[in-house]
């Protein structure tokens, strides 16, 4: 698993000057965690992802941690110029994606637990009303990161997903972990 994921963040630093739909198309057709165990149990998939910003806009860093089949994984990048809104879109992507692509755990229940109420409300709720008005708000104006909600609306809909909010900064172990990783990526790019 080490070599893995180490292999990835390379791969990842490298791409860090690139678009931030190149980093999103590597992570959904590339990376998997099929070569670390030859099948699944069956058993919920827990979640725990972040995002974060250093002025918004400004220097930006997401990260997850996939808990499955006994095992805590670790995923994290960021972007030199983005919003918070967009790295907790991206952390929640990003995590799913790797799920996604992993196909004997494709079929399992997965707990989301994110700190973003708009995360949460976005895709549990105001997400219908969205695409009924042409990804328009109630207000009639375009969709902030329309591009990111229809990823995310895609793997959920592809997906058994449960969507938990958790308050942020409150001493819950995975939910501080997203955060201390979202801080050493930003740092990399300051």
């Amino acid at each position: 698993m080490k070599h893995l994921l180490s292999h990835l963040f390379k791969k990842l630093d490298g791409l860090s000057t690139f678009p931030f739909s190149c980093i999103l198309s590597f992570m959904q057709t590339e990376f998997s965690f099929d070569e670390m165990k030859p099948k699944s149990s069956g058993e919920k998939i827990i979640v725990y992802t972040d995002g974060g910003c250093w002025g918004n806009p400004g220097v930006g860093g997401w990260a997850c941690v996939v808990i499955a089949e006994g095992e805590a994984r670790e995923l994290s990048g960021g972007e030199k110029l983005t919003t918070n809104n967009r790295m907790e879109l991206t952390a929640a992507i990003s995590a799913l994606s790797a799920i996604y692509n992993t196909e004997r755990l494709r079929n399992n229940p997965i707990q989301v637990n994110i700190d973003s109420q708009y995360v949460k409300n976005g895709i549990t709720s105001w997400i219908l009303n969205w695409k009924k008005n042409g990804w328009k708000t109630a207000a009639k104006k375009p969709v902030l990161n329309q591009e990111l909600w229809q990823k995310l609306d895609a793997l959920n809909s592809s997906l058994n997903v449960e969507w938990n909010w958790v308050k942020g900064h409150a001493g819950v172990e995975y939910n501080e972990r997203c955060d201390q990783l979202c801080q050493i990526e930003m740092s990399k790019l300051k």
